[in-house]
């Protein structure tokens, strides 16, 4: 039964810092500051986007 605890106290302990280390990248990429969409004007002058063109043959 030694194992076993051993084994669930790493365990915790991983998925405690992972959380963590989730939160503080969260809180990174919030910091930046507010998300710009993408100019409309740049998309448009492509001349047009061909989807899913691996698939027709």
């Amino acid at each position: 039964m030694q194992k076993g605890k051993i084994v669930a106290i790493i365990t915790g302990a991983i998925s405690i810092f992972l959380a963590v280390a989730y939160l503080i990248l969260v809180q990174l990429l919030d910091f930046r500051g507010e998300m710009v969409p993408a100019p409309i004007g740049q998309l448009l002058s492509i001349g047009g986007v061909v989807v899913g063109a691996g698939f027709l043959q």
